[in-house]
């Protein structure tokens, strides 16, 4: 179990890393827009990723 908590880690940092190094500007714009939601926007934004990936969990395991 902590050997795929791990592997999930990494994966989600590698993942997470290749945006700002394949494309900094376009990564830079991105939070640009991102400071200007309200907090709200932002809850929403997280609670879909939330359930989009509690759903992908279900799904495939």
């Amino acid at each position: 179990m902590t050997s795929t908590l791990l592997l999930a880690f990494a994966l989600m940092l590698v993942l997470e890393g290749a945006m700002p190094f394949i494309a900094p500007a376009a990564w830079r714009e991105t939070f640009r827009r991102l400071i200007q939601l309200s907090d709200g926007q932002i809850r929403f934004i997280g609670l879909s990723s939330m359930l989009i990936g509690l759903i992908l969990l279900i799904v495939f395991s």
